[in-house]
């Protein structure tokens, strides 16, 4: 019986098209190889400081465009009711959990996130790396002079990262900072890593709006790394960082966060209480049914639309063999459909894995799920994703 991915190519020969399914863009291959999960509305990568850095080099050594975020109990919130900042975590190449409630809440769902990798330790494990060329930053944003001072401080400094500009744009919205001056400038300085602190919702939008005009490789919004830089705010003990009290030291150094911990903090606990907790019941319950069952992938062509049925467990030990068949529907660079009209259960790495093929196709007129049931459409619901199911 011939595979969904020897479908698809009969598919593109039918449709008068090359026999042969063109090679993904590398981009491409790499979300398929990341080892993504979905927790609550978010992507978040199950990585390491020393994987990301590596990565990091690799972008900056051959010039690539590679957009980091780092979502943390802030960006989880703000991100189920702003889409700006959501989809910029949805184009990202890479997010990593610098939050230790995405740590805990990924775990009860299972995700094998060993450790919080907050952008400051991100940072401080670059300058540590001396052993090549030293990547070269461009500060923008934070307040006013942070920036310098946090440029200077580089300054004849023996580490793996040397600043070669800084501007603050001052405090215009994301179209007024998004000049072609500003750009020019940031461009300009030949810089390899583009350190941005906006605020992160600001921040995010600002990275999504200009991402096709920065010519920068690396781009990531730091925050309060600038800060820390700088010398104007110092970092929280290693011990409160580990057991996840650093914003107990950060009121104490801004102390006008408090106001933001506490609406972060009383929404964290009714995704707790609300979604949380019943996506745990329910994989408690999971492990009373019958052994997960394989899954097939069928293929069919509705006009102009490719759609991808899906027949199953759509879990994480299926996830290679689904690869195979996405590998050769994103080659086909059509608008895609997938059905889970027969799918049984889905779980986070699945997840993981369709929004990677969301984010491909949106090169070519978008994905969306459709025929779904009610039982997995509630636990897309509670996980936050209930954005990505076809209405209608």
């Amino acid at each position: 019986m011939p595979s969904s991915a020897q479908k698809l190519l009969a598919l593109g020969s039918a449709a008068g098209g090359d026999a042969r399914l063109s090679p993904l863009p590398q981009e491409a291959e790499e979300d398929l190889s990341r080892e993504v999960y979905g927790v609550f509305g978010i992507p978040v990568d199950a990585t390491d400081l020393a994987a990301v850095t590596q990565q990091i080099q690799r972008a900056a050594k051959h010039r690539r465009a590679f957009l980091l975020s780092t979502p943390n109990t802030n960006f989880l919130i703000q991100s189920a009711t702003r889409g700006l900042l959501r989809e910029s975590l949805l184009k990202s190449n890479l997010c990593i959990a610098d939050g230790m409630p995405i740590v805990v809440l990924g775990r009860m769902l299972g995700v094998p996130i060993r450790k919080r990798l907050a952008g400051a330790d991100l940072f401080e494990a670059l300058k540590l790396n001396v052993g090549g060329p030293p990547l070269k930053v461009f500060f923008f944003g934070g307040a006013p002079g942070v920036a310098e001072r946090a440029c200077k401080s580089l300054d004849g400094t023996a580490t793996g990262i040397v600043c070669v500009g800084w501007h603050d744009p001052g405090f215009g919205d994301v179209e007024a900072i998004s000049s072609d001056e500003i750009i020019d400038r940031i461009n300009g300085s030949g810089a390899d890593f583009l350190s941005v602190s906006l605020g992160a919702q600001k921040g995010q939008g600002w990275l999504l709006r200009n991402h096709d005009r920065l010519s920068i490789p690396i781009r990531v919004h730091l925050g309060a790394t600038i800060n820390f830089q700088s010398g104007q705010l110092k970092r929280s003990p290693a011990v409160l960082g580990n057991a996840g009290l650093e914003w107990l030291w950060r009121i104490k150094e801004e102390p006008y966060l408090w106001r933001r911990y506490w609406a972060d903090g009383c929404k964290l606990i009714w995704l707790l209480l609300a979604r949380a907790l019943p996506l745990l019941a329910h994989k408690g319950m999971a492990r009373l049914r019958p052994v997960e069952q394989e899954l097939e992938m069928t293929v069919r062509r509705e006009g102009a639309l490719l759609v991808l049925g899906l027949s199953g467990s759509a879990t994480r030990r299926n996830v290679a063999h689904a690869i195979l068949s996405i590998r050769a529907a994103i080659a086909m660079r059509m608008p895609l459909a997938v059905d889970l009209s027969n799918v049984k259960s889905i779980d986070s790495r699945f997840i993981g894995l369709l929004l990677m093929l969301r984010k491909q196709a949106n090169e070519c007129g978008g994905m969306r799920l459709v025929n779904v049931p009610s039982r997995i459409r509630r636990i897309l619901w509670l996980n936050g994703f209930a954005f990505l199911v076809h209405q209608g």
